[in-house]
């Protein structure tokens, strides 16, 4: 029955782009972002059925997460097309606010860190808030570490010198990457996202 509560809507690729064109220099190559719909009122993101971008001339499918949140491609030919994406929601689209998340590329997800990798992937957060901060950079919030999120929220593991593990997350911060180790994980997480401090 919830099926006649489903609703498809239409976003400009532009509101998109504006976005993504933030990133994918050198400084913020390892970053994405991905977009998804926070369900109103619930801390979980709504069913996408399907994400594609359209043209006059092409329709493009985009992937769709098992945790429902897609990725869009950085394409000024897009831009300059007036292409829209056509999202396909299971709920009504007033229930579902656009939700934009910053996170590492799927290149950066594995189980193996190096010293070197952690801090690389933190000046890249380091340089994408100083970047968007521009001259209100006070205002915009610092790194203060990493997050690894994993697929099982209720995950708990000890790892070594860490505080492990906690209902799907661990959390590194300044000082633990300060010490300069790498670190192996029992599992690949989903996403490393920053630990930001205003």
């Amino acid at each position: 029955m919830a099926q006649s509560h489903a609703e498809t809507i239409e976003v400009e690729y532009k509101r998109f782009y504006s976005h993504i064109n933030k990133i994918g220099d050198e400084d913020t190559a390892a970053l994405q972002f991905a977009f998804g719909f926070m369900r109103v009122g619930q801390d979980r993101l709504c069913k996408i059925n399907s994400a594609q971008i359209i043209t006059q001339k092409q329709t493009i499918p985009l992937d769709v997460s098992e945790e429902q949140r897609f990725l869009v491609p950085k394409e000024r030919a897009l831009n300059l097309a007036d292409a829209f994406i056509l999202i396909d929601l299971e709920e009504a689209a007033n229930l579902c606010d656009m939700s934009v998340q910053i996170e590492t590329t799927a290149q950066y997800v594995k189980t193996e860190y190096s010293a070197d990798e952690l801090a690389f992937i933190t000046r890249q957060y380091e340089a994408f808030f100083n970047e968007m901060g521009g001259f209100l950079s006070f205002m915009m919030p610092s790194v203060n570490g990493l997050i690894f999120r994993f697929s099982d929220p209720s995950l708990n593991l000890p790892i070594p010198g860490t505080n492990g593990i906690n209902g799907g997350m661990l959390m590194l911060d300044k000082d633990w990457l300060a010490q300069g180790k790498g670190i192996t994980l029992p599992q690949a997480p989903l996403r490393i996202t920053a630990i930001a401090k205003s």
